[in-house]
């Protein structure tokens, strides 16, 4: 797995009211959904990219108004092999 360092300025800590690590957390959270909207990753890989269940993750797509099915073919049927 290759991991990926964002520099960012200590205002934002400061204006999201979180932790360091609630921000990085929210931080990738936000860019695996990004990525689903994108089609870059399936719903089954975004959710598991941020380290959430796959239910949660459509809950947290809910939250933000983003349509959980968006699907082409070719990510349909990465859904149904998706564990």
């Amino acid at each position: 797995m290759h991991t990926l360092s964002i520099p960012y300025v200590s205002e934002l800590l400061v204006t999201s009211g979180k932790s360091p690590k609630a921000l990085e957390e929210e931080l990738r959270f936000l860019l695996a959904v990004k990525l689903f909207e994108l089609r870059r990753l399936s719903l089954g890989k975004a959710a598991k990219f941020c380290g959430m269940a796959k239910l949660h993750f459509m809950f947290e797509l809910g939250q933000l108004k983003v349509p959980v099915i968006n699907l082409d073919e070719d990510q349909i049927a990465d859904e149904l092999h998706d564990d």
